[in-house]
C-alpha cells in the first residue's frame, strides 16, 4: 500500500513541481525579439558561426547540397539597349524546376566584370510589374523616387544602371511569381491549410509533415534556385568570380541574406528592409522549420563577415537597427579589423521600400568596393522601361511548362527525396561520412549536443527508506536552460555504482506497475545494486500530450511553430540529456558519481533514447531502446508529440540508432535489425556490442533488465 501511496504522490509533484521551466512560457513567433550577440574573439565566432550556417542549410534541405545537375540554359530574345542589352533566361535548378528572369549585360565589355544577382520581393508580377501612374506620382513627391518615366519600373530602373556600370546582372523570378509558374503563388506565398491530397506518406506535396520531416519547403527551393543562379551568373565567361554582388529587398532581402551566408561565392551583400532583430519575414516562402532556432537574421547578415555588407532602415520592422543589430554588427566586423565593412543606410522617414534613394547608396556601396570608378554618390538616369510582354520568357518558340501542377510537385518533392537519401546512404557506410554529414545534421535537428546539456544541479524533495533501498524524488534544474525535470530514484543500500535510467510514455510512473509495486524488471535491478531512475520528460506525469502547442498563426505551416521552437521531440531529448549530464558530473545527488550509466526507452520513449544516444556517445555506456517499429516518416500530423523536422531525411529512426556504433545496444521493435544498423556497427567493428531481441512484447523489459546488468 505504501508504495501505491508513493506513486499517487509522484504524479501530483509531477504537476506542480515544474511551473518555473521556461518551456511552460508562450512560443516564439516570428514577431518576436532576436538579438545578436557578438562574440569575445574570432575563435569563439568561427565555432558559432559554422553552427549557424549548418543550420541554415539543413532547415533549407541543402545539407547535403543536392546534386547539382545540368542547368540546360536557354538564352533567347536579346534587346539591344542604349549601351547594355536584355535577355530572357531559363534554367532547370533541379531536373524540370525552372528558374526564369532577365539577364542584363554591358556593351563593350573588356575583360572581366563584376556579377550581380538581384532577388525581388512579394510584389505581384515583380519582375514584369509597372507602377500606377497616382502611386508613382506620390513616390515622387516624397521623395522616393525620382523619375516619371524610370520610376515606372523600379527592377529595370536598377538592372539598367548597374549594366551601364559595367555589370552583369541576373534578376531572377521568385517561386510563384512573374515567368514562375510551375508552383502557384496561392501555394508558395499564400498556404494556409494542410492538403489531404498532399499529406500522405508517399508521392507527398509541400508543406506537408513527409515534407517538413524531408526539411523540403518552398524557402529551400528559392534558396537553391539563388545558389544554381550563382552557377549560371559564373558561367558567363565575362563575369569575374571575385566580383559577385547580391542585393534584393524585402523578401529579395530575406533571399540576398541568406544566400550570402552560405555561398562562399558572394563577395558583397547588400540586403535591404530585411536585417531587423524585429519581425523576421512574415511569408510561407522566408521561413522553414529548424532554421530560427536560437537564432536570428542579425546573426545570419553577421555570417557575410568580414565581407563588404550594406543594409538599410525604414518605417518598419528595421526602424530601431540603428541602435539594435547595426552596432552588434560593427563590433563584429571590428573584430576583423573591418568595421567599416559594414554600412547602414538610414531611412526612417521612409515605409518599406528598395526606393531611388536606397538604390543609390547600393551603387555607390558596390562602386566603392569594386572599384568601378564612377563619381560618388551614384544616381540613376531617366529612360523608357520596357513594356512587360517584352521581358516574358515564355513565347511560342519557348512554350511556358504546365502550369500549378501537382504531378510535378510530387515528382519534384520526390527527387530531392531520392536524391539526399542516395548521398545519406553512401555517407553512412563511411565513419567519415557519418562524422561530417550525418552527425553534424542530427545536431541541428536535436538542437543540443550533451557538451551543450548545459549546468544542472540537483533539488531533493523527498526521501523515503523502502528497506533494502531508498527512494529519492526530486528535481534536476538546468541552470543553463532555465530547464527542470522531476525524477525519482530509487537507490541500493548495496550500490554496484551501475545506473539505470529507465524512461516511458507515463514519466516516472514507468518505474512503477498499475498497483503502484516497482515493476519485476526495474526490481530485478535495484536487487542486483543497480539504482533506476525514473523520469517526467517535459510535460509528462499527467494528462498525455495529444497534440503539441503551435503559435497563434493561424495557417497551418509547421515552420511558423518549428522555426522559432524546438518540437517537443527535441525538448524531452534534451531532458535525457539533462540527466546524462548530470549524472556524468555530479558529486551529489540521488546516485552520486555513478561507474556505468545505462538508459532505457519503452514505448514513445524509445526513439527519444535513440535520438539522445546518439548525441551523448560514451557518456551513455549501454543503451536499451524499443523503438515500436516507429518511424518518423509515417506520421501525418505536424503538432504529433513525435514529430521532427528532418527525422525521416537523415535515414530515418535506423539512421539515429546507427550513430551509437560501436556503443552497446540493446534494440527491440524492429524484428531484424535494419540493415543500416547492422552496417554501421560492422565498420565500426563493434558487431559484439548490438543485441538485437525478437521475443514477445511482453518479455522485452525483463530480456532488457538483464542485458543492462552484463
Amino acid at each position: 500500500m505504501k508504495h501505491a501511496i508513493a506513486f499517487a504522490v509522484l504524479l501530483s509533484f509531477s504537476l506542480a513541481a515544474c511551473a518555473e521551466d521556461v518551456r511552460h512560457q508562450p512560443l516564439k513567433d516570428l514577431n518576436g525579439y532576436f538579438p545578436f550577440h557578438p562574440p569575445g574573439s574570432l575563435a569563439e565566432w568561427d565555432q558559432r558561426k559554422e553552427c549557424v550556417r549548418r543550420r541554415i542549410l539543413v532547415a533549407a534541405g541543402l545539407w547535403p547540397m543536392p546534386t547539382k545537375t545540368p542547368l540546360n540554359p536557354v538564352v533567347h530574345g536579346k534587346i539591344d539597349r542604349d549601351g547594355y542589352t536584355v535577355e530572357k533566361v531559363y534554367f532547370e535548378s533541379a531536373p524540370g524546376l525552372f528558374v526564369t528572369g532577365n539577364l542584363y549585360r554591358p556593351k563593350n565589355v573588356r575583360g572581366r566584370v563584376p556579377g550581380v544577382m538581384f532577388a525581388h520581393g512579394h510584389r505581384k508580377n515583380a519582375r514584369l510589374y509597372i507602377t500606377p501612374e497616382n502611386t508613382l506620382r506620390k513616390k515622387i513627391a516624397d521623395g522616393e523616387e525620382r523619375f516619371e518615366r524610370a520610376g515606372r519600373s523600379t527592377y529595370q530602373s536598377q538592372c539598367r544602371q548597374l549594366a551601364l556600370m559595367g555589370c552583369v546582372v541576373w534578376q531572377w523570378d521568385m517561386l510563384g511569381d512573374s515567368d514562375s509558374i510551375q508552383l502557384s503563388r496561392e501555394l508558395v506565398h499564400g498556404f494556409a491549410k494542410q492538403r489531404p491530397e498532399m499529406n500522405t506518406t508517399e508521392n507527398w506535396g509541400l508543406f506537408s509533415p513527409q515534407a517538413e520531416a524531408h526539411c523540403q519547403n518552398v524557402m529551400g527551393l528559392q534558396t537553391l534556385n539563388a545558389v544554381r543562379g550563382v552557377d549560371f551568373l559564373l558561367s558567363l565567361p565575362e563575369v569575374d568570380p571575385q566580383r559577385v554582388a547580391v542585393t534584393g529587398g524585402s523578401g529579395g532581402g530575406t533571399q540576398s541574406m541568406i544566400l550570402a551566408a552560405i555561398d562562399d561565392r558572394i563577395d558583397l551583400s547588400f540586403p535591404v528592409v530585411m536585417v531587423s532583430t524585429a519581425m523576421q519575414g512574415g511569408c510561407t516562402c522566408e521561413n522553414a522549420s529548424l532554421l530560427r532556432v536560437g537564432t536570428g537574421n542579425v546573426e545570419f547578415a553577421a555570417l557575410f563577415a568580414p565581407k563588404p555588407q550594406g543594409m538599410n532602415s525604414a518605417n518598419d520592422w528595421t526602424k530601431e537597427m540603428a541602435t539594435k543589430g547595426f552596432p552588434e554588427l560593427q563590433q563584429l566586423y571590428a573584430l576583423y579589423g573591418k568595421k567599416d565593412n559594414v554600412f547602414l543606410k538610414r531611412g526612417e522617414h521612409f515605409p518599406h521600400n528598395y526606393n531611388a534613394v536606397t538604390r543609390s547608396a547600393f551603387y555607390t556601396f558596390l562602386n566603392e568596393h569594386f572599384k568601378l570608378g564612377f563619381p560618388s554618390p551614384v544616381i540613376e538616369q531617366d529612360f523608357d522601361p520596357l513594356p512587360p510582354e517584352r521581358l516574358s520568357v515564355w513565347d511560342d518558340q519557348h512554350p511556358a511548362p504546365k502550369a500549378a501542377d501537382p504531378d510535378f510537385e510530387r515528382k519534384l518533392l520526390a527527387w530531392f527525396t531520392d536524391d539526399a537519401d542516395r548521398q545519406l546512404r553512401d555517407a553512412a557506410g563511411t565513419p567519415e561520412g557519418v562524422r561530417d554529414l550525418i552527425r553534424p545534421a542530427v545536431e541541428v535537428l536535436s538542437g543540443r549536443t550533451l557538451a551543450g546539456a548545459g549546468d544542472v544541479e540537483w533539488k531533493l524533495r523527498d526521501d523515503q527508506d523502502r528497506g533494502d533501498w531508498l527512494e529519492r524524488t526530486g528535481t534536476l534544474l538546468n541552470k543553463t536552460h532555465g530547464e527542470e525535470v522531476n525524477i525519482v530514484c530509487l537507490c541500493p543500500k548495496q550500490a554496484n555504482g551501475r545506473v539505470v535510467v529507465w524512461l516511458g510514455d507515463s514519466g516516472k510512473a514507468a518505474l512503477f506497475g498499475a498497483d503502484g509495486r516497482v515493476k519485476p524488471a526495474v526490481l530485478k535491478l535495484v536487487q542486483a545494486g543497480a539504482a533506476a531512475l525514473g523520469a517526467d520528460l517535459l510535460f509528462q506525469g499527467g494528462e498525455p500530450v495529444k497534440q503539441t502547442r503551435v503559435v497563434a498563426n493561424p495557417r497551418e505551416f509547421a515552420g511558423y511553430t518549428f522555426g522559432y521552437n524546438h518540437t517537443l521531440f527535441a525538448q524531452r531529448t534534451h531532458d535525457v540529456l539533462t540527466i546524462v549530464r548530470f549524472l556524468r558530473h555530479a558529486e551529489a545527488g540521488p546516485c552520486p558519481n555513478p561507474k556505468i550509466v545505462a538508459v532505457a526507452g519503452w514505448h514513445g520513449a524509445g526513439p527519444i533514447v535513440a535520438a539522445a544516444g546518439a548525441l551523448a556517445g560514451e557518456a551513455i555506456d549501454r543503451a536499451a531502446v524499443d523503438t515500436g517499429g516507429f518511424r518518423f516518416g509515417r506520421l501525418l500530423d505536424y503538432r504529433d508529440p513525435m514529430f521532427l523536422p528532418g527525422g525521416a531525411k537523415y535515414l530515418d529512426l535506423p539512421g539515429l540508432i546507427a550513430l551509437r556504433a560501436p556503443r552497446p545496444l540493446w534494440l527491440a521493435g524492429e524484428g531484424q535489425e535494419p540493415a543500416i544498423i547492422a552496417a554501421a556497427y560492422r565498420a565500426a567493428s563493434g558487431t559484439d556490442a548490438l543485441a538485437t531481441f525478437t521475443g514477445e512484447a511482453a518479455q522485452r523489459e525483463a530480456a532488457a533488465g538483464q542485458w543492462l546488468l552484463e
